[in-house]
């Protein structure tokens, strides 16, 4: 179950629960004027790794913030769905020994940073044109 709770205008987060009820993890947006951030939390809300985003890719780091260890991508998907529809595909990697509640907890941060990045970017581009 995921639950996004927002903080102010541009923060979220995010609480993750594997059983319903049981928080794994949380999602929480770091605020900057320029790059969302986002932090990952395990369950005792302690920082695991963290989400730099820019264009259409957003970076899995260490907490340090220096080496990347997964990522979020946009994936194309053909040029008449690209042109004739809003369907998007993203990719999500991540290291293999990771553990198994920080996975789930970014799967959910893959669909906070779509719906609140991509998609508001997307959103933005189509009332510019």
């Amino acid at each position: 179950i995921l639950d996004i709770f927002y903080i102010m205008i541009y923060c979220a987060l995010l609480e993750v629960h594997a059983p319903p009820g049981t928080p794994i993890g949380y999602v929480v947006q770091n605020w900057h004027p320029f790059i969302p951030k986002f932090t990952i939390q395990n369950e005792n809300r302690e920082p695991v790794l963290k989400y730099r985003v820019h264009a259409v890719v957003a970076d899995v780091l260490s907490l340090d913030g220096n080496s990347e260890v997964g990522m979020i991508t946009k994936q194309w998907g053909g040029i008449l769905r690209e042109a004739y529809t809003n369907a998007d595909n993203f990719g999500v990697q991540f290291p293999m020994d990771l553990d198994v509640k920080v996975k789930a907890v970014m799967l959910g941060a893959c669909f906070l940073i779509v719906s609140n990045v991509f998609e508001d970017c997307a959103s933005t581009v189509a009332l510019m044109d």
